[in-house]
């Protein structure tokens, strides 16, 4: 191809608020979207026309250009990955349960063993199940009697998930079904049913559904139903397996109902749902233990409840509120609670005995590092599982005896192809926001760097949602600073390394300090001579690939180029669409543009697409998944299509995408290297080291 593909521009506008808007890309939504989710081949033929010329102008430019270079890193990430690998068994009654993976082999293999070891029983390849198109495994979760499993699998990459129940002993599927379901199963103590969550037209989870073994899944009954858009379902069980968990929450609301996992019965609701209260449940010996922001504790505390009478009126303080120190998770045993927390930007786990009071800390002493609790079956334990990582340091998983103390260390993530910490430098430092605040930044790169500004750096953001990004190990990340870049992850607001406070900071109509907030993790990387200007790789997706549309628009002078994954870059429009599956529950995140003027010029004034100026761009990439429910494929591509209408610059522009699999890209482990390898090759290119 000689020039890349123009899309074509048909008149489209929207007024709202007595605003009009002109979208003459508009024509890249198919209105038969739900269809496209769950079967591509349906398509309008204009659309599929336009992304297959994209994805070809792709290939003919950097797909083709650099496959050698692709090839190179696939193989250098995948000879540090242990291709024959296993979880550490999770013990449950006479038996434990792992996962495994084969030497060559794309998915995992769900496995047992006795309690004390024995023979192997693979209770299901998903090798085997996957076949040759998209595979996406929803998990598998075995009955309480330990002679089925029910197991999930998505196979076109939509996450509408079927759920089949398999015979342990026979190793065949059951002739039930439920199709187009959530991913999960969850069990009754009695092994005769279980619940899972359906999907509505829009492809929100709004039921809760219980499936009784040899019935028809329209025979099902309705156990829960959410009435209100704005709320997503889930379904899950208590540690102690005492209760059934039902949530409906959005991003800054729950409310928790429970059923008796031994009984049935009609749910229960513990507390009805207060706007901006979250709550979370799990119970011992007749007491509620709720993790909840309720009563103005905004970095979370932990209180209970009695069973009997569970209301907020009666939730008495626990754990209390510390400012600053999030608590992240809790896990609840028979003797002992474990918090999970994130203080001064770094995790620990508190280790409480419930019989005396006393608490012990797990912390360590790296600058920057992951850490993360590895949740059990079992209940009555005293035993806790803990994964730990830094950006130097693979990752380690450790069981702990919380009536010794001892740690016993159960496994450490093997590099085959060799890997030397000692070679690497790990800092967390902070950039100054332009309000004053200090930008927590993780760097990895290799000892003896010069510090001139002639090094490459990749910076990585996400920002939304409160999820952080943890400063954990990556094989992957090693291929760039092997080659003399600095890996570098951004901690902005609208995640929360620095509390709660540090989400709301970063939201609504504080949305812009998550852009401010990289620009200055950038500037500060220039600053302090670790790259310079036009020398860094912006990177993020999804949220994180709206973040790359925003600072490509408001300083795209900084980047020698930016990578956006699956990006939501059409955020009015998306916002304006209620009929979308996440809409009604992203709008206390965004702010709701139907109801609200000031939501709609706000989210104006930074949405991606909607920003794109006449003006010189850097390098960009996208990619994107045609059955993505999430970030939906039209987004990038009107992205992408107003892009090369309106720059004017001559730096390259490329859109893949994916025409079989949705918001993860590929399945398959391998094949998500080769996505990654795609990505680090369009660094190196931008960075003039390919």
């Amino acid at each position: 191809m000689i020039t890349p593909p123009r899309a074509e521009q048909r008149q489209h506008s929207d007024t709202r608020h007595g605003i009009t808007r002109n979208d003459p890309y508009h024509w890249l939504r198919a209105d038969n979207w739900r269809e496209v989710m769950a079967d591509p081949s349906v398509l309008p033929e204009d659309i599929r026309v336009y992304l297959e010329a994209e994805n070809a102008w792709y290939e003919s430019q950097f797909g083709e250009p650099t496959k050698a270079l692709q090839e190179t890193i696939y193989k250098e990430i995948r000879g540090r990955i242990k291709e024959d690998d296993s979880s550490v068994p999770s013990p449950d009654g006479p038996f434990s349960y792992y996962s495994r993976t084969r030497e060559g082999d794309q998915y995992a293999l769900i496995c047992r063993t006795a309690r004390e070891g024995g023979d192997e029983t693979i209770l299901l390849d998903c090798n085997a199940e996957a076949g040759d198109g998209y595979f996406g495994f929803g998990g598998a979760e075995h009955s309480p009697c330990h002679t089925m499993i029910a197991w999930a699998a998505d196979r076109n990459g939509s996450e509408y998930f079927d759920i089949l129940i398999r015979d342990v002993e026979s190793g065949k599927d059951r002739e039930e079904k439920i199709e187009k379901a959530g991913s999960g199963a969850t069990w009754m103590n009695d092994s005769r049913s279980f619940f899972y969550v359906e999907l509505d037209e829009n492809h929100r989870p709004f039921r809760v559904r219980r499936h009784v073994l040899g019935t028809a899944q329209a025979d099902d009954e309705i156990v829960y139903e959410e009435k209100d858009p704005g709320f997503f379902v889930g379904v899950s069980q208590t540690q102690s397996r005492r209760f059934i968990t039902i949530s409906a929450h959005d991003h800054q609301t729950s409310e928790v109902w429970l059923i008796d996992a031994d009984k049935g019965g009609a749910p229960v609701c513990v507390e009805p749902r207060h706007e901006n209260t979250e709550y979370s449940v799990e119970e011992r010996g007749g007491t509620l233990y709720i993790l909840t922001n309720d009563d103005a504790a905004e970095d979370f505390k932990i209180v209970t409840a009695p069973l009997a009478d569970p209301g907020v009126a009666n939730w008495n303080d626990l754990v209390p509120h510390e400012q600053g120190t999030l608590i992240l998770d809790i896990e609840l045993l028979a003797n002992h609670l474990i918090r999970l927390e994130r203080k001064d930007g770094l995790p620990r786990i508190i280790v409480r005995d419930l019989r005396t009071g006393e608490e012990e800390t797990i912390a360590f002493p790296e600058e920057a590092y992951s850490l993360g609790l590895v949740g059990g079956y079992e209940f009555d334990t005293a035993t806790i599982r803990f994964s730990y990582s830094s950006p130097t340091t693979p990752a380690q998983v450790f069981d702990m005896d919380l009536e010794t103390g001892e740690r016993v260390l159960r496994k450490q993530q093997e590099v085959p192809s060799g890997h030397d910490p000692a070679l690497y430098e790990t800092k967390r430092l902070f950039a100054r926001a332009p309000d004053g605040e200090d930008v927590p930044v993780t760097l990895l790169y290799r000892k003896g760097l010069k510090l001139d500004g002639s090094a490459p750096a990749l910076l990585y953001g996400y920002g939304s949602y409160g999820h952080s990004i943890p400063a954990g190990f990556s094989v992957s990340n090693l291929s760039l600073v092997d080659r003399g870049f600095v890996y570098a992850i951004a901690h902005i607001r609208g995640g929360m390394d620095k509390g709660y406070r540090w989400y709301k900071s970063g939201r609504a109509e504080h949305k812009t300090n998550t852009f401010t907030d990289f620009i200055a993790a950038a500037e500060m990387l220039i600053e302090k001579g670790y790259s310079a200007k036009g020398r860094i790789i912006a990177e993020g997706g999804s949220a994180g690939g709206m973040l790359m549309g925003a600072i490509a628009n408001m300083r795209p002078d900084l980047w020698g180029g930016v990578m956006a994954i699956v990006p939501f870059v059409d955020v009015l429009n998306t916002m304006l669409d209620d009929t979308l599956p996440l809409t009604p529950p992203e709008w206390p995140e965004w702010g709701n543009p139907i109801a609200s003027t000031e939501a709609y010029s706000r989210i104006a004034s930074y949405s991606p697409y909607d920003n794109v100026e006449a003006k010189a761009y850097p390098p960009i990439l996208s990619l994107a998944g045609l059955t993505d429910p999430r970030v939906t494929y039209w987004e990038p591509a009107k992205w992408v299509a107003k892009l090369r209408a309106e720059k004017t610059d001559g730096n390259p522009l490329y859109l893949r995408t994916n025409m079989g699999a949705g918001h993860g890209g590929a399945s398959g482990r391998f094949e998500r290297i080769k996505e990654t390898a795609i990505t680090y090759a369009f660094a190196l290119r931008c960075a003039g080291l390919a």
